[in-house]
């Protein structure tokens, strides 16, 4: 091993203690930088190389422990943590600042027509469901059927949610009718996650000991981990950071500005200032909210379906918690 670097540094783990909420925020703060969607198939290559060497004892001449927790953080960016296979590009973590500021930019600028809001939620909905499918937890295949289904019962029901919700806001205050997009978002989110993950419900999803041993699948903790993502992602469209969260402010903001001769005279400026302003509310809001939860979710063998409980205990009668992959 190479002086510079520590040959006991557990690369399984994030860097940062996952116990407090600090040590999260720290953690997704670089799983979903904006700034890996931008890498190369070679760079991305490389960091897998490095983290892969490692974990066998080699280690590249002069690499750094910083260098080696950068490379680390660059392969947990692109590569599915259960299968290890490089996740869709726009399903990744990192991809949901520019995609979900460009998306969500739309959704509040073009929110007073009927037409522009079943386009937005689609679209909206639709990047909800590649980033479901590609952040899923477990190593179970879903069949092209079964993910059919999942995304047309997904996206109708948030865009039905959507129209629904702007029926009932024709006559309140034009601020107050700013909100319905991200309300349709949080009510749309309860439906689509457990819909694109439907195959976790019914079948359950690997728990493991503390090593990372395999000891069965779950369906106890796919309803822990799907309840969990469902609330960050909520937390990611409507922060309850006081009064008004990261994404309440874009709206108020908007309609201020509308009032004033600037948009009046130059309303194209509408959009591109909106995507700017939930832009910035996204840097902070995703890898906050995400850090809400451990990624390495845990649960007791109490909890767990009796089946489960008698096989672990019958087979390893010391383990009181099993883990598991909550997905994203």
């Amino acid at each position: 091993m190479s002086e510079k670097l520590r040959s006991n540094i557990n690369l399984k783990e994030p860097r940062w203690d996952q116990g407090t909420f600090l040590g999260r925020a720290k953690h997704f703060f670089m799983v979903t930088d904006p700034r890996n969607v931008l890498l190369s198939s070679e760079e991305l290559e490389a960091a897998r190389t490095i983290v892969e060497n490692y974990k066998h004892g080699k280690v590249q001449p002069g690499l750094t422990e910083d260098e080696l927790w950068k490379a680390k953080y660059i392969y947990d960016s692109a590569f599915h943590p259960d299968t290890g296979e490089k996740m869709i590009l726009i399903g990744r973590m990192s991809a949901q600042v520019p995609m979900n500021m460009t998306i969500t930019g739309c959704m509040l600028t073009f929110y007073r027509t009927t037409p522009a809001v079943v386009f937005w939620q689609w679209a909206n909905q639709s990047f909800n469901a590649v980033v479901n499918y590609t952040n899923r937890s477990g190593d179970a295949p879903l069949t092209v059927g079964q993910l059919g289904t999942a995304y047309v019962s997904a996206t109708t029901g948030a865009v039905v949610t959507a129209l629904g919700l702007k029926s009932l806001t024709k006559h309140l205050p034009s601020l107050i009718a700013r909100f319905v997009p991200f309300a349709a978002v949080a009510a749309a989110n309860c439906i689509n996650i457990p819909l694109m993950r439907q195959r976790e419900l019914k079948f359950g999803i690997p728990v493991a000991d503390i090593n990372g041993n395999r000891l069965g699948e779950s369906q106890k903790a796919a309803q822990q981990a799907i309840a969990q993502v469902v609330v960050s992602r909520i937390g990611m469209a409507v922060p309850a950071m006081g009064t008004l969260g990261p994404n309440s402010i874009p709206p108020v903001i908007m309609n201020a500005l509308e009032k004033r001769a600037f948009l009046k005279r130059f309303p194209f400026f509408n959009a591109p200032i909106q995507v700017g302003l939930v832009g910035l509310s996204l840097v902070f809001a995703t890898p906050l909210c995400c850090a809400l939860f451990p990624q390495k979710s845990s649960m007791k063998v109490s909890r767990l379906e009796p089946e489960l409980q008698a096989k672990i205990l019958s087979s390893n009668p010391g383990i009181n918690v099993v883990y598991f992959n909550k997905g994203l």
